[in-house]
């Protein structure tokens, strides 16, 4: 199996996502990431899924998702060819003994620090899946308390864009 980012370029449609979604899990694939939001175009949605799946029974969902009316676009986004995040929110552990500490894992990973706690902080961090793991791993010493993480956005690299081709026909 191997991991694909797909980006879909979608009429902004109740119940889109709810039947984008069931072509995956019809075929049995667990989705990894699912991301949606607007984009520069009123009236058009992306999402960004993430899936581990062999290459052909992607290319089987990736033409039914073709045929849903209000899929525009669909690419598949290259990691080394396109721009990819992730964006966290952490709640740490951090009383008087140990906030500096915890506030150099901060720094050292460009975090921000949200909200303060006497007993905790809220941290967010911005990244890729390595730099968002790697942020997580130092943090766990100090001890987790919650976690809330985005789906993965992800766009091409360079000046061409997928609803540029869209509109342009």
């Amino acid at each position: 199996m191997s991991t694909h980012v797909l980006s879909l370029l979608v009429e902004d449609k109740p119940g889109l996502l709810t039947r984008v979604a069931g072509l995956f899990a019809r075929r049995g694939f667990n989705i990894e990431s699912l991301a949606v939001g607007v984009t520069e175009v009123p009236g058009l949605s992306r999402i960004t899924v993430v899936v581990d799946v062999e290459a052909l029974p992607l290319e089987q969902v990736t033409k039914q998702l073709n045929k849903l009316i209000n899929v525009i676009k669909i690419v598949e986004l290259d990691p080394v060819a396109s721009v990819q995040r992730e964006h966290m929110l952490v709640k740490v552990r951090a009383d008087n003994a140990t906030r500096s500490n915890v506030l150099e894992v901060v720094n050292l990973f460009r975090g921000s620090i949200v909200d303060y706690a006497p007993d905790a902080l809220v941290v967010e961090v911005t990244g890729d899946k390595g730099k968002v793991e790697a942020f997580l791993r130092a943090l766990e010493p100090f001890g987790i308390k919650e976690l809330a993480q985005s789906g993965l956005l992800a766009l091409g690299r360079g000046g061409k864009s997928i609803t540029e081709r869209v509109l342009r026909g």
